[in-house]
């Protein structure tokens, strides 16, 4: 498996970040024979910018239905996440659909990052796979990027 920067390497003279995806991901189920799909977005390298691009949100269940719909959800799910969290109703709803479509067969890969409600996702999973670098961030909940100095716990 080829390293980060021979990724991007790769990515800069095809100028084809989708094709050098599905590439490793194809090289992954080959290894796993289980199915992959990845979850990750750019926000470390936009720190400052909130998007509902980076975060898991009721948006993202339609996706995650659309790449499961022609899986054998028999070979069960590895899931790569790199992602900052989300909305707590959605991650929930995600994670039922999720462990209903594969059988609880899901095995979260931490290459990085997953805080918040990816941390939710990973703890739902029956295998976490993690580097000595990777992490799992604080579950908590976030006003405007900050968690609220008085929070009980009530709306």
């Amino acid at each position: 498996m080829a390293n980060w920067s021979e990724i991007l390497n790769e990515v800069s003279g095809k100028g084809d970040l989708d094709g050098v995806r599905r590439k490793y991901l194809a090289a992954l189920h080959v290894v796993t024979g289980r199915n992959v799909i990845a979850f990750y977005s750019g926000w470390l390298q936009k720190p400052g910018l909130r998007t509902p691009d980076f975060e898991i949100n009721d948006a993202k269940m339609t996706g995650f239905m659309t790449v499961i719909n022609k899986l054998d959800r028999k070979l069960g799910l590895d899931l790569i996440l790199h992602t900052p969290g989300g909305e707590i109703n959605a991650t929930e709803a995600l994670v039922n659909y999720l462990r209903y479509a594969f059988d609880g067969d899901i095995r979260a890969l931490i290459p990085h990052q997953a805080m918040s409600a990816g941390t939710m996702i990973s703890l739902a999973c029956k295998t976490i796979v993690m580097g000595a670098h990777s992490s799992l961030g604080p579950i908590d909940p976030q006003v405007g990027g900050t968690c609220p100095r008085n929070f009980r716990g009530v709306p």
